[in-house]
């Protein structure tokens, strides 16, 4: 399916990774620079065409399976803790979801904080998916998706959709999510060992550029503080060894007392966002082939729905 080499173990992967992180002292706009140079380091797998687009002055990227013309679609935000990252940055990353869910996938060049702080990201991802309902996309056709800062973005969205009165997309898949910006759960201390990516003082940090301000528990910043009736499905993805681990079992819990039909995974040993690491991490190309397998099983859930047979 794709060029999944998988042939690192997560204990030497945490090592590159640790190394890897003492980057975050360098100067944002070199940190931004270093972060796109992902494309250079995990290139494109075999059988998908990336094309660069425009939202009505919002940039974004398409990813295409080469057969996914008439396929469902994955908007897509991108982590990077609201300040970093861009489409560029994470195009390995939805080239090979667009595989494993056989869909098109759009990928989101929202504005970044200090810039842009909160809640530009959240208007942005609006802004994405009313282009792609004003386009004619049936919404059982589309799924949100993201990674990090863009898996709480994510469900952001779909909190503002909804109270803007648009319809809800099939579904929504979050790797590893940040959705809690106070910063304060337990894992920051239970898992700060374990996780050799992310420390609480470095994503307080991140979190204090974002908000600009205002309250952490705004529920466009911190989905967990918020209401989460009438979202659609849930898929949840996090490692065991992440400190945002709390931030998806919380997550969690607020989506089934909303009664969510939500799935969470902890994947044993994994870090955040390992799926980004496919073509070195065996269990990143795992994590990418369920997410993408589920998405499809939500889509044709939704089309049988539309049919009037009922779901398997």
């Amino acid at each position: 399916m794709s060029n999944d080499s998988g042939g690192l173990s997560i204990a030497r992967l945490k090592e590159l990774v640790r190394e890897r992180s003492k980057r975050a002292e360098l100067p944002l706009a070199e940190r931004r620079r270093v972060m796109d140079g992902n494309a250079g380091m995990f290139p494109v797998p075999d059988g998908v065409t990336v094309m660069q687009t425009d939202l009505d002055g919002l940039n974004a990227e398409w990813a295409r399976a080469n057969d996914s013309d008439d396929a469902p679609v994955v908007l897509y935000f991108h982590g990077g803790g609201y300040v970093l990252g861009s489409p560029v940055s994470h195009r390995h990353l939805t080239a090979r979801l667009a595989l494993a869910a056989r869909a098109r996938v759009l990928s989101v060049d929202y504005r970044l904080a200090p810039e842009h702080p909160f809640p530009a990201a959240v208007d942005d991802g609006l802004k994405a998916y009313r282009w792609l309902l004003d386009a004619g996309h049936a919404p059982g056709t589309i799924a949100l998706a993201g990674d990090s800062a863009g898996g709480g973005l994510a469900v952001a969205v779909l909190i503002a959709a909804r109270r803007d009165g648009l319809p809800m997309p099939a579904a929504a898949a979050l790797l590893s999510p940040w959705t809690d910006l106070t910063c304060e759960t337990g894992t920051y201390a239970s898992r700060a060992e374990a996780d050799p990516m992310i420390t609480q003082a470095g994503i307080k940090e991140l979190a204090a550029m974002y908000l600009g301000g205002a309250d952490p528990r705004d529920p466009l910043a911190s989905p967990n503080f918020g209401d989460l009736a009438g979202l659609p499905p849930l898929l949840i993805q996090v490692g065991s060894d992440e400190v945002l681990l709390d931030d998806a079992r919380d997550l969690e819990k607020r989506a089934r007392e909303a009664d969510i039909d939500t799935d969470l995974e902890i994947w044993d040993g994994m870090i955040h966002v390992w799926q980004a690491f496919y073509q070195m991490l065996p269990e990143g190309g795992w994590a990418l082939d369920h997410a993408g397998a589920w998405l499809v099983r939500r889509w044709d859930a939704m089309e049988q729905t539309k049919s009037g047979l009922a779901p398997v």
